[in-house]
């Protein structure tokens, strides 16, 4: 009996397909000719490039998975990773701040708001002539961002009032649009929050200040405040109280494609080590030729190859992420254990290439530097190595 003939095409857990690859070049060769120049002067002075919102929106990289008529691209999930991933290889910064905007506001809002809110605020996302964040942490909700969230929202009339604080939120200086979680019903907990879009001209907000960070600078990242600030009860999104179903599922979501970062900067620490080892000579001969710098190369092509295996697999799966799931089964698992491994063996990628660059590697603007300095963040943003563990236990052991 003859065996069937296996496709040509790569099965979407493991490879791309030739459309899919079309696409990861697009957003790749863009950002090495657009966003990479940008980097070291977004990194010496934390500053954002105002144009660079516009451009991806022009790109056609905004508001992927949100419908043509609506002002999106009528894409996939899927897409959306592999653009994080093209952008990440030049210019880590701007993809955590493409990511921000494109998942964790436009794309919670197009899954889960009213028509009302997605015809008023989804256009000018997709085009890039607003900035978009997400509000979720505060001084002391981070890890248990839900339980100990103090942020409230009062009705009065046909309005909300909110106040509270929101910590570490990044584009949250450069924002339009704040797709804000807040307490509706303090007695009921995490089942007592609902999710407002304010507006950054909204009477009682204001960015209380911009954060310094070691890492992703230009990205930019701010404490937010509202003070009495008055949301349109209209900018309800979802169900009063019903917000932990938005919350959740846009999670799951987020550390799917975050993972994508750090396959993106993985790849470029690997390309900068492999050329440094073929043009340094130390011994009147070429770094590379040492058979410990070509072990160190081969574990970080290991480690690059599985992190894509798994992430576009997680990626596969969450594409048929329905409206509503996600924080609980197999995808909350599978999302945990992505971002996880990614992120980790990320951190391990780029500590190796600074070590075959060594004392260069070691200077504050080199872009292995800058890779170095960024990585730690991918092991605490979208929830900490330790919460994305319990996850997974909690999962395995349900």
């Amino acid at each position: 009996m003859n065996a069937p003939a296996l496709p040509n095409a790569p099965h979407p857990s493991f490879g791309l397909t030739p459309e899919q690859q079309e696409i990861l070049d697009l957003a790749s060769g863009f950002a090495r000719d657009e966003l990479g120049p940008l980097q070291s002067r977004m990194d010496d002075e934390e500053w954002w490039p105002d144009h660079v919102m516009p451009l991806l929106g022009k790109m056609g990289f905004l508001g992927v998975t949100v419908s043509p008529e609506e002002g999106g691209a009528g894409s996939d999930f899927f897409t959306s990773g592999l653009i994080a991933q093209g952008l990440a290889r030049w210019n880590h910064s701007i993809a955590l701040s493409y990511v921000a905007h494109e998942n964790l506001c436009l794309n919670n809002i197009a899954r889960n708001a009213s028509p009302e809110i997605r015809a008023r605020y989804l256009p000018g996302l997709c085009d890039g002539s607003m900035i978009g964040c997400l509000g979720l942490t505060e001084p002391g909700a981070g890890s248990d961002a839900l339980g100990s969230m103090a942020t409230t929202a009062r009705r009065e009339g046909e309005s909300y009032v909110l106040n509270g604080r929101k910590l570490y939120i990044t584009n949250g200086p450069v924002a339009d649009v704040i797709l804000v979680y807040a307490k509706t019903d303090r007695a009921a907990g995490a089942k007592g929050i609902s999710a407002f879009v304010v507006e950054k001209d909204f009477p009682g907000f204001k960015v209380a200040q911009k954060l310094d960070k070691m890492g992703f600078r230009g990205s930019t990242t701010a404490e937010l405040l509202f003070d009495d600030c008055v949301v349109p009860a209209a900018n309800l999104v979802g169900a009063e109280n019903k917000g932990v179903g938005v919350v959740m599922s846009g999670l799951d979501l987020e550390r799917a494609i975050v993972a994508m970062i750090n396959v993106g900067m993985a790849e470029r620490a690997l390309d900068l080590a492999i050329d440094y080892a073929k043009t340094r000579t130390q011994f009147n001969r070429l770094i590379g030729d040492f058979q410990l710098v070509q072990g160190k190369l081969a574990e970080m092509y290991v480690a690059v190859e599985t992190m894509k295996t798994f992430c576009y697999r997680t990626l596969a799966e969450a594409n048929a992420l329905d409206h509503g799931a996600g924080g609980r089964g197999e995808i909350h698992k599978l999302t945990a254990a992505a971002i996880m491994y990614a992120a980790e063996q990320c951190t391990r990628v780029v500590s190796d290439a600074v070590q075959i660059f060594g004392g260069t590697g070691y200077m504050r603007e080199s872009e292995i530097n800058r890779l170095y300095r960024a990585s730690k963040l991918l092991e605490i943003g979208a929830g900490t190595t330790e919460i994305r563990k319990v996850i997974i236990a909690g999962e395995l052991l349900r």
